[in-house]
Order: structure tokens, then C-alpha cells, then sequence
């Protein structure tokens, strides 16, 4: 008997052929080619390839010369599906999904010999960094192409276009992408395609709007492609369109239009792109509609109630859109198992009672939705629910007994919220509990850790942030008697001691102890557990005053964030893994040097080691880490020698604060490189320079500080270029040697400090996100605002302020101040300015705090200052000012210390009296003075009509009574008529704060 064909897969394809050729009859060639071929495809991988488990697809493919052994005839192997004519049969289908094939495809794959496929299914195997050939073209009668999830990657080929027999055709899930062609060329010639799924490719254009008449299309999947502009609405309302998907394109936008009846869509999702627009009414035509996902757009408007009719809704997510009004009865929708409703602008309201109804319903958010009232008790109807999540409203009151019986809850999110009461112990019956949400309530009492250690899914556990007493005191567990958790918070929750049980953890990624009572070195254990998960650990705000030693971390193979700070901790900075991204250690007793191997650290984005004891010299490779720093806080310690001087190009850092050290030299000119840099604090050191003017060409920086050196000189501008500092808001340069006039030039492009903010008041604030946590790390620094020198102050978004204070400055102060409308304050005090206040300061309406104090100014207070509603704080102290101080609004709150030491000056509150016995009036409106123009001139010459002829005497008397009858225009022209309506001191609007 000849030999099996197995037994020569050395052999070369040509010898193959022959023996083909001499053990087959002619009728039977051309489809024992293709059976060769569907041979040689499988030896083209390695046979560990398809050798998983349990899963041997190719044992049935093998070939024999011996014609009457079925095992020749591919026909019957796994996967392949053949013509059922007999006299002309070939292979038409071939499905290897699922199969664990590993390998590599190319043009010269036999594969592509099969010239009679009409189905090729590679979907969900591993072709790693193969490219889809483009002899995919000879496959011309294919109608069937799936190569989803499979590991393709690079360009599309064109050729696909040239299968224009396609009704389905799916590439999603591979890093593949689509430029040339375009999608437009792609597709254009595939008009009997049914379904369309490019999910996942990097398309990065528009949808082209020919797909509306592609009337056979019934499925479009479209998700997360970098699709652009504006989606064609008329796709929508295709005939048999029965799914939608293009979620997950943030640049494509659109809208809903009115849909016609006996439309079959019943799956419509469009989360996380930017179509906007209302809900029309007549959605209620998509009676089919099964599910719904708006999830993270821009809708907006009231959700209608015809969405009420669509009753074969099993998934509805409205999520973080700007829909307002009332949230329509949806008690119609019983078939509904997912209702999503958070993140919205609803009014204000408590949980709507048909809610209750929705008897299906597994999942259930309702999150940041003005939710206020208590928790009812009709959710216990939904016994279904697996999911539920309320937080970040305004609930109150304690959590009702009845919620307690929904014991099949695998998640609850309540967090951010006023509930209060103790936490029950009923939760030890949530034997499906995976996560718990408490954080950031009000809830009080002692809670025992062993109600949640009972829990064997419980992952995710968050106490943190309540009034609460959690008791550690789980001696007895052991290793496999506790649950494995992802994540523990137990911030805030009176802990004395280090949980005795996290030894038994291993799993864990983010861990939070923070603001507790905890005395003492972490055990030797902590060190140990979790070392291949941990990302993120907080303990800060705690008595801990050290690691046993340890200078460096122990090996957490993923830590990202270690949170240590307020803490009692001594010695030298350890060292943290080098895949740490945040390292913050402030408020502690850290000393010594900077150890060098912290440079080691390439991911290191945050590092604040504010206020510690830490000297030295900042390590020369420090500069190195630039390349990755968004965030530097040295400040508040004993560094000596010159600051980093070799920040590189494109440095992310957007926030520098080496303030309150002892920094000698200059301002390091590599600055320039830091073209996102926000915050430049560099305040009290011994800096020696001129003012670094070249740092006006970084357009994002909002805050310069470099008060308390020793800058000196004339501020300079840079020449030939145009807008200077354009964003910034605060300029603090006090406490310097800066001599010469101030740059009215700099005030004419300060463009930040001209516009006054309207809206709602934030911190400036850096934002990252790890473990899945959200952290935020505000801006702060030292300043003297209304007075007062305040160190750690964070920094609100809509600050505008300049301090030039205790310098040499000289000559008037500059006219062009008067544009930095925004300013909110303004210290010139200190220097040596001479001329008159500027009466055009009247325009600075935002204008808070105004010390001019300790100058050389003369004249008098402008009138005009009494239009600054807002202002707390005046110092005009100790110049030369004379005449009479304005009175009324708010400079009736003003004491003697604002004007003390200008022996010129008269009127309240100071006790000398201005020689005229009445008080001068503000400036009139061109109206009422034009109304005192005839009296003004009638009464002028009477009286010197009667001075004159009838003697002092007579002309007193008359005088006298042409006052008692014209009293009002005296007042108005030499006194100054009592305000009615003084705006109170306390009026400091958003930045009481400050």
C-alpha cells in the first residue's frame, strides 16, 4: 500500500501535484487541489499552534493516496463545508473560528488557491503581525469575510473592494486601519453588503453619506474607528436596518432625526460620541427598538414620554448627557433589565415610585442626578436587581431595613451622598456582594470588618469618609478564610492600628488608610503582600513614622501611587519602584539628600516632597526626569546649590514649585523647553538675576512667582515679539531688587488679566487617573492677598492678581493698567511711584484688595474709586495724598491704618475735618448737570451782585438765603450727598476662599 501524504510534508508542493496526479482520476482534480491546498494551509503552522487543550481541529485533516479512505476527501473535515454537486464540486466554505491557530498569513498562502470560497471565517485566532494579503482578491465569489479579533494589523487592502459579491464583511477588533483607500473607496462598489463591521479600525474620516442607499445593509457596526464630522442622518432610516453602532467616535457628531413608521432598528447605540439634539417625539415609531444607549453625548432637553411605548426596551442608558426637566413615568417599560439614567441635569426630586414596576430590572443607575429624600422602600420589589447605584446625590436618612433583603446585590454604589445611621450588619448575608460603595456619607457607630470578610466574592470594599469606628479585629482569619480584595478604602474610619488581616491579601490594587490613627512603622509584612498588583496605596494623615528601615519600596512589580504625607516620617526618601507615576511625601520630617537612584524612576509624572527637611543638592540627573514629570513640589525645604538646568524639549511639566529653599544663580533658561508649563513658583530662594523675560514666550503659563530673592534691574521686554505672557493671571515679583518704570508694554497682552470670569469658581488642578481612582492634585502657593501672607493656598481658576511690592520701582504708575480689567488684586506698595492714583483704577471692577501704600503719590483719592463695589481691602497709607477722602459704598468699611502717614488728607474716618464744613459729592451724569447749569450761573452772580453794591453784610444774608433755597445744588457741587445703599464687607464673592 503507497504511503500516507503526511508522511511527506517535507516534500516540495510540486512533488505533491505529481503524485496527485497519478492516484486521482481527471473528474476529481480540481477539487483534490483544493483539498492539497487546505493541506498545505494547515502545515503552515507550527503544530503547537493548534494543539490546544481539549480542542484538535486538524485531526480530520489528512491526506492518502487511497481514493476509498474518506480521510481524503475534505469535504469531511472539521470546518469545511463543500458544493453539493457531485460532478462539480468545490470548497465554498472554510470555518477555523476559535480554533487557537497562531501563525502567520501571506500572499503566497494556499489559502487564497480556494478561487470558489463564498464563506471565510478566521475570526478570534492569533495571526500576530500578519497583514491581510492582497491575494484575498482572487476569493471573488465570496460572500462571507470575517477576520474579527484574529491580530491583523496595518493598511486595508484595496483589493477587498474588488469582492463585490460581499453581504458581510467584518475586520473588527484588529489594530488595522484604513487611509488608502479610504473607507469611501472601500466600500463603495460592496452594494449588496447586509452587514458591515469595522469595529476598532483606525478609519479617521467621514461616513460616507452612499451608504443610504446600500438598502440591503442590516447590521452597521462602526465602534471606536476615529470616525469625523457629521453622520448622515438618511443612513437611520435605511429600510432593513436592524443595528447601529458607532460608539466610541468623539468626533462624530449628529443628531436624531424623525423617524417614519415600520422601521426595524432595535439596536441604536451612539454612546460616547457627539451627536446632540433632543429626543424627537417620534422615536415611539421605533416600536422595535430593543436597545438604546445615548451614553455620554450631548442630548439635552426633556426626555419625551413616548419613549414610555417602547415596550420591548430590555436596555436604556441615558448617561452623562444634559437632559433637564422631569424623567417620564417609564412603567410601561416592564421588559426593561437595564436602566441607566446618571449624569444628568434632572430637577431635583426623590426616587419616582414606577420604578417599582420595573420588576426586571438587574441593573439600575441612578447617579449625580439631584436625587435628594430618602431611599424608598418599594425598591425591595425589584428582586432582581444585581446592580444599583445612587451615588453623588443628596440622600438622606438611613438605609431602609426592607433594602436589606435584596441579598442577591453583587454591586452597590451609594456613595457621596447624606446617608446616616450605622452601617447594618445584615450586609454579611450579601453572599453575592462583589462591591460595596459607603465613602463619603454620613454614616456613624462601630462597624466590625468581619461582616465583610465573611463575604467570599467581595472585591471592591469602600468605607472611607463616614463618622465611623471600623474594628480591626480579625485575628483568627487565616490565609483562604478572607476574600481576595481588588480594593479596600478605610480612609477616615478611627483605625488605631495597621488591619491585621491585609496580610492575608494579595490580590489588591488599591489600598487607602488615610486620615486615620495609626502610630508606628508599617509591619514587615505590609511590605510583602501584593506585590505583583498593588497600583495605588494612600496613607497619609496618620502617625506613621517610618518602613523598618527600608530606604527602598519593596518589589510591587505595578505600584503607581504612594501617598504618604502628614505623617511623622523620618530619614532618608526611599526610593520607589521604577514603575511608580505618583510619589507624594509632604508634610513629613524626611531628611538628608535626594538619593540619585530616584532618577531611575522613568515613569515618575508626579513628585511632591513639600515641606520636609530634605538638603542638599537637587542630583545632576535630576533633569533627566523632565522627560516625564507633569507635576514638581520641592518647596518648604533646605535644597542649596542651582536649580535644574537641563528641562528637555516638549517636557510635559505643566507645574515647578521650588519655593522656600536655597536656591542660588539663575533662573534656568532650559525652562523655555517647557512648553506646557502652568504654574512657575520659585519664590523665597537666593536667586541672583535679571527678570527672566524670555519665560514670555510659554503661552500656557498662568502663575509666575519669584518673590523674596534677589532679582534686580529694570524689567525688560523681549523685543520683536508680539503677545507676551499671554495666559497669565498671577504675576508675583515682591520682596526683589526690580528697579526702573513698570513695562506698560507687558500690561497691554496680559490678555488673561483683562476679561472678567463669569460662571462657577474651580482650583486649578492637575487630574490623572489610576487603579480606576481618579486623583486630583491642586495648585498651590504662597501669597500676600488683602494683607495677609498665606502659604499653601490653592489656587482658584478665576484668580487675577499682581504683586510688585517691595522693590524700587519708580515714575507714574502706567495708564495701560486700567485694561487688566479681570484684576482682583493689586499691590504696588513699597517702591517709590510718584504722580496721582490713576482715577481710570475706577474701572477695575473685580478689584478686591488696593495697596498703594508707602510711595511717593500725591494728590487726591479719585472719586472714581468709590465704583469699585468689591473692594475689602484699601492701603493708600503713607504718600503724600492730600484733600478729601471719598466717602460712601465701600469706603465707608475703611479704617484709619488706609491712610495713616498723608498729613494731607482730610474727612472720615480720620478725626481732621476738611476746611469746607460739607463734604464733596461724587461726579455728576452729564444729565444733572446740565439740569444745575442756569441755577449754577444765576446764584454766582447775585451773590457778587450783593457782595458788591450793598457791602459783606448784606451780601451774607442774601447768600444765606439763596442756600436754605438751593440747598440741593450746593450739595451737589460742594458736598457729597449720602449714599443709600453701601454693598457689605462681606461681599467678596468667589474668593472667600483666598
Amino acid at each position: 500500500m503507497a504511503p500516507h501524504f503526511h508522511h511527506f510534508t517535507f516534500l516540495p508542493k510540486i512533488f505533491l501535484f505529481t503524485l496527485l496526479l497519478i492516484t486521482c482520476t481527471q473528474s476529481l482534480f480540481t477539487h483534490d487541489e483544493e483539498c492539497l491546498s487546505l493541506y498545505l494551509f494547515k502545515q503552515s503552522f507550527p503544530h503547537a499552534s493548534f494543539e490546544a487543550p481539549g480542542f484538535r481541529t486538524f485531526d480530520s485533516w489528512r491526506i492518502t493516496n487511497n481514493a476509498s479512505n474518506d480521510g481524503s476527501d475534505c469535504c469531511l473535515w472539521d470546518g469545511v463545508v463543500c458544493s453539493n454537486k457531485e460532478e462539480d464540486q468545490h470548497v465554498t466554505g472554510v470555518d477555523l473560528s476559535e480554533r487557537f491557530l497562531r501563525g502567520h498569513i501571506n500572499s503566497s498562502s494556499s489559502l487564497f488557491d480556494l478561487v470558489h470560497l463564498q464563506t471565510l471565517n478566521l475570526a478570534w485566532n492569533d495571526f500576530t503581525e500578519s497583514q491581510i494579503p492582497s491575494q484575498i482578491s482572487r476569493l471573488e465569489q465570496l460572500r462571507t469575510l470575517n477576520f474579527s479579533e484574529s491580530g491583523f494589523s496595518g493598511q486595508i487592502p484595496h483589493e477587498i473592494s474588488h469582492l463585490i459579491q460581499l453581504s458581510s464583511l467584518d475586520l473588527s477588533g484588529n489594530s488595522l486601519k484604513l487611509q488608502s483607500p479610504g473607507l469611501s473607496k472601500l466600500l463603495k462598489n460592496l452594494t449588496g453588503l447586509e452587514e458591515l463591521d469595522l469595529s476598532d479600525v483606525d478609519i479617521s474620516s467621514s461616513v460616507p453619506l452612499f451608504l443610504a442607499n446600500f438598502s440591503s445593509l442590516r447590521s452597521i457596526r462602526l465602534r471606536n474607528c476615529s470616525l469625523q464630522n457629521e453622520f448622515p442622518t438618511a443612513i437611520l432610516q435605511l429600510p432593513k436596518l436592524e443595528f447601529l453602532s458607532v460608539a466610541y467616535n468623539t468626533n462624530l457628531t449628529g443628531f436624531l432625526p424623525e423617524f417614519h413608521n415600520n422601521s426595524l432598528l432595535e439596536h441604536l447605540i451612539l454612546s460616547s460620541t457627539g451627536f446632540s439634539g433632543i429626543i424627537p417625539k417620534s422615536i415611539v415609531n421605533l416600536n422595535r427598538l430593543i436597545s438604546l444607549s445615548l451614553r455620554s453625548c450631548s442630548f439635552l432637553g426633556i426626555i419625551p414620554g413616548s419613549l414610555a411605548n417602547l415596550t420591548q426596551l430590555t436596555h436604556l442608558d441615558l448617561t452623562l448627557n444634559e437632559f433637564t426637566g422631569v424623567v417620564p413615568s417609564l412603567a410601561s417599560l416592564t421588559k426593561l433589565t437595564v436602566l441607566d439614567l446618571s449624569g444628568n441635569n434632572f430637577e431635583e426630586g426623590g426616587l419616582p415610585d414606577w420604578l417599582g414596576k420595573l420588576t426586571n430590572l438587574t441593573t439600575l443607575y441612578l447617579a449625580r442626578m439631584n436625587l435628594y429624600g430618602e431611599i424608598p422602600p418599594f425598591l425591595a420589589n425589584l428582586t432582581k436587581l444585581s446592580l444599583v447605584g445612587m451615588g453623588e446625590n443628596s440622600l438622606v436618612g438611613r438605609i431602609p431595613s426592607s433594602f436589606m433583603n435584596l441579598t442577591q446585590l453583587s454591586k452597590i454604589d451609594l456613595d457621596i451622598n447624606q446617608l446616616q445611621g450605622p452601617i447594618s450588619s445584615s450586609f454579611a448575608n450579601f453572599k453575592s456582594l462583589q462591591r460595596l460603595r459607603l465613602e463619603d456619607n454620613n454614616f456613624s457607630g462601630r462597624v466590625e470588618l468581619h461582616w465583610f470578610l465573611g463575604l467570599n466574592k467581595l472585591e471592591d470594599l469602600w468605607l472611607g469618609g463616614n463618622k465611623i469606628s471600623v474594628v480591626s479585629n480579625t485575628k483568627n482569619y487565616t490565609n483562604g478564610t478572607v476574600p481576595e480584595l481588588d480594593t479596600l478604602d478605610l480612609s477616615s474610619c478611627n483605625l488605631k492600628e495597621y488591619p491585621a488581616f491585609l496580610r492575608f491579601q494579595h490580590k489588591m490594587r488599591f489600598l487607602s488608610l488615610a486620615n486615620n490613627k495609626i502610630h508606628g512603622l508599617i509591619p514587615e509584612w505590609g511590605w510583602n503582600n501584593s506585590q505583583e498588583t498593588l497600583e495605588m496605596i494612600d496613607l497619609s494623615k496618620n502617625f506613621i513614622t517610618g518602613f523598618h528601615q527600608h530606604q527602598y519600596f519593596p518589589s510591587w512589580t505595578r505600584l503607581k501611587c504612594f501617598e504618604i504625607s502628614n505623617n511623622l516620617l523620618q530619614g532618608r526618601l526611599p526610593v520607589p519602584p521604577p514603575t511608580t507615576e505618583v510619589y507624594i511625601a509632604e508634610n513629613d520630617s524626611l531628611e538628608g539628600e535626594i538619593p540619585p537612584l530616584i532618577c531611575e524612576v522613568k515613569s515618575l509624572r508626579f513628585l511632591h516632597l513639600y515641606s520636609n527637611n530634605i538638603t542638599g543638592i537637587l542630583p545632576p540627573c535630576f533633569g533627566s526626569l523632565s522627560n516625564s514629570l507633569i507635576s514638581l513640589d520641592l518647596s518648604t525645604n533646605k535644597l542649596q546649590g542651582t536649580m535644574m538646568n537641563s528641562f528637555s524639549k516638549d517636557s510635559p511639566l505643566r507645574s515647578l514649585d521650588l519655593s522656600g529653599n536655597q536656591f542660588v544663580g539663575q533662573v534656568s533658561k532650559s525652562l523655555t523647553n517647557c512648553t506646557n508649563l502652568e504654574v512657575l513658583s520659585l519664590g523665597d530662594n537666593f536667586l541672583y538675576d535679571v527678570f527672566p523675560f524670555w519665560l514670555g514666550t510659554l503661552g500656557e503659563l498662568q502663575v509666575l512667582g519669584l518673590r523674596s530673592n534677589k532679582f534686580y534691574g529694570e524689567i525688560q521686554v523681549m523685543r520683536n515679539v508680539g503677545s507676551q505672557f499671554p495666559k497669565l493671571r498671577i504675576i508675583d515679583l515682591s520682596n526683589n531688587g526690580f528697579s526702573g518704570q513698570l513695562p506698560h508694554k507687558y500690561f497691554r497682552t496680559w490678555n488673561a488679566m483683562k476679561s472678567v470670569h463669569v460662571g462657577k469658581a474651580s482650583y486649578m488642578h492637575l487630574e490623572t487617573s489610576l487603579a480606576e481612582v481618579n486623583v486630583e492634585f491642586p495648585y498651590s502657593m504662597t501669597i500676600t492677598y488683602k494683607g495677609f501672607k498665606t502659604e499653601d493656598l490653592h489656587i482658584l481658576s478665576i484668580f487675577v492678581a499682581i504683586d510688585l511690592s517691595c522693590n524700587n520701582f519708580e515714575g507714574e504708575i502706567p495708564q495701560s493698567l486700567q485694561d487688566l480689567c479681570g484684576l482682583e488684586s493689586l499691590n504696588l506698595s513699597n517702591n517709590h511711584f510718584t504722580g496721582h492714583v490713576l482715577s481710570s483704577l475706577g474701572n477695575l471692577k473685580n478689584l478686591e484688595a488696593l495697596d498703594l501704600s508707602r510711595n511717593k503719590l500725591s494728590g487726591e483719592i479719585p472719586q472714581q474709586l468709590l465704583q469699585l463695589g468689591f473692594l475689602a481691602i484699601l492701603n493708600v497709607s503713607f504718600n503724600h495724598l492730600e484733600g478729601l477722602i471719598p466717602q460712601g459704598k465701600q469706603f465707608n468699611t475703611f479704617e484709619n491704618n488706609s491712610y495713616m502717614g498723608n498729613l494731607g488728607l482730610c474727612g472720615k474716618p480720620l478725626s481732621k475735618e476738611c476746611q469746607n464744613s460739607k463734604v464733596s459729592a461724587p461726579p455728576q451724569t452729564s444729565s444733572t448737570m446740565s439740569e444745575s447749569f442756569f441755577p449754577s450761573e444765576r446764584v454766582d452772580w447775585i451773590v457778587i451782585f450783593c457782595g458788591v453794591g450793598s457791602g459783606l453784610i448784606v451780601g451774607i444774608v442774601f447768600g444765606n438765603f439763596l442756600y436754605a433755597r438751593y440747598y440741593d445744588w450746593f450739595i451737589e457741587r460742594f458736598g457729597m450727598r449720602r449714599d443709600k445703599w453701601v454693598r457689605p464687607l462681606s461681599n467678596r464673592r468667589r474668593n472667600q476662599a483666598l
